[in-house]
């Protein structure tokens, strides 16, 4: 009996404990649920990151599942490289956008952030209206948007330097919880090398599609008896296997030769990687059938046979579509010869029709390329068309069924875009559907008679 009392005081504490075990047993195993839950998450976003394909595509990633991790609505995103475009927003309009643009940059959501991406810096403004941290015009536009909070952070990391800053806003006076931030600086950290590498290719990309345009004319020749005009939309070169080239040149007896064509090669099996090779020998073999034209530009087939020669001789890995017109303005006469390409249009009060060349193999082919020329009269109005394949195909399923498609657009062109050379050949281009791969250059040349 008398060690009842030390008993029973024991086995009242001892449920005590066991209590407490039970509740921290089970505090774990949220926490531990919410561990997993929120790297589940983040696992996800880092995974629709990771298939972004492009600058753009990772921009618009970055804003959308950073908005989705904190239970924000709008953001913006903007880089400090250059040439990397205007600043990219979510949920907010060109005007939107604009308006932000008008905030100067040491009092706007991006104050501070893109010097030192390697520091752990973060920008919370909790109530747009009333923290002094927000300046006069940044709290301006924020009440004109509808802006109540904004949580930003930077981008970059110490191998590449400054990358830009992210912001997202909240409508309404807001402030992320602990969780939330932590979640979006892990997912900082990931994205900013991916970003860092997109930026590379882009700026690379970029001056790889400057050099390309830099080789096709920057005008075109003026003449009383022809209006010329000419668009070309390059594909990627990541993408691309060959390189277009179009030209008029204004021969000293005052016609012209009009050409167009096609440069693709690096052997049998040739891909995308052979785009820049393409691209660079297109601007050579487009320099030299200029010289050829000078020379004898009234023989279309001694200019391509010249230019075979030539294509054999220095690029003998590489084949090339082309279509040369001799065109003379005054008495409106067009003799052209093919090598392997689309046939031209002839577009008239009438309608459209091909103006049909002889079959013949593409330069660099065969052992001889030979074809014979064809010579035909033009009326005043009237309007020739040059494209290359790549826009054919852009047109129909097979390569004859998109030149048909193509064929009957300039036929169905409303009469006042068949006189204004440009709007035909934007007609023509807004009616082939957009590709999903953008691996053919799309160009089209066009001359009109007076």
């Amino acid at each position: 009996m008398t060690d009842a009392k030390p008993l029973a005081a024991t086995a009242t504490v001892l449920p005590d404990l066991g209590f407490l075990a039970i509740s921290e047993t089970a505090g774990l195993q949220d926490r531990l649920a919410g561990q997993l839950s929120d790297l589940t998450v983040l696992q996800e976003h880092t995974e629709l990151l990771a298939q972004a394909r492009g600058l753009a595509d990772t921009l618009a990633a970055v804003l959308a599942s950073g908005a989705a991790l904190l239970g924000a609505r709008r953001g913006l995103i903007t880089t400090t490289a250059r040439g990397a475009g205007r600043p990219v927003g979510l949920n907010l309009d060109r005007s939107e956008l604009g308006a932000l643009e008008t905030v100067p940059a040491e009092h706007g959501p991006f104050s501070g952030l893109l010097s030192h991406p390697a520091e752990p810096g973060r920008l919370l403004i909790a109530d747009l209206a009333t923290d002094p941290a927000a300046g006069p015009r940044f709290r301006q536009v924020a009440e004109q948007l509808g802006l109540g909070a904004c949580y930003a952070v930077p981008l970059g990391t110490d191998r590449d330097g400054p990358l830009g800053a992210v912001v997202w806003f909240y409508d309404e006076p807001a402030e992320p919880d602990p969780g939330r931030r932590l979640l979006v600086q892990r997912y900082c950290e990931f994205a900013a090398p991916l970003l860092a590498k997109q930026l590379v290719s882009d700026r690379a990309e970029q001056q790889a599609e400057a050099l390309r345009r830099g080789l096709l004319p920057d005008r075109l020749p003026v003449s009383p008896g022809l209006r010329l005009a000419a668009r070309c939309v390059p594909a990627a070169l990541e993408r691309s296997a060959g390189s277009d080239w179009y030209d008029a040149i204004a021969l000293p007896d005052g016609t012209f030769g009009l050409t167009v064509g096609s440069v693709s090669g690096d052997g049998p099996g040739a891909g995308p990687a052979s785009a820049p090779g393409a691209a660079a020998a297109m601007g050579r073999v487009r320099a030299a059938l200029r010289a050829y034209a000078v020379l004898e530009g009234e023989d279309p087939v001694s200019v391509l046979g010249d230019l075979e020669l030539l294509l054999k001789t220095t690029e003998p890995n590489r084949s090339a579509t082309a279509l040369y017109a001799w065109v003379q303005p005054e008495e409106r006469r067009i003799t052209l010869a093919g090598a392997g390409h689309c046939p031209p249009i002839l577009v008239t009060r009438y309608g459209a029709n091909f103006v049909e060349t002889s079959l013949s193999a593409p330069l660099g082919m065969l052992s001889c390329w030979e074809a014979p020329g064809v010579e035909l009269d033009a009326e005043p109005g009237d309007l020739l068309v040059l494209y290359t394949e790549g826009l054919a195909r852009r047109c129909g399923t097979t390569l004859h069924a998109g030149q048909n498609a193509l064929r009957r657009a300039a036929a169905d062109a409303p009469r006042e875009l068949r006189q204004d050379p440009d709007r035909l050949l934007g007609h023509l281009l807004a009616a082939a559907p957009a590709a999903a791969d953008g691996s053919d250059d799309l160009v089209l040349l066009a001359a009109r008679f007076e």
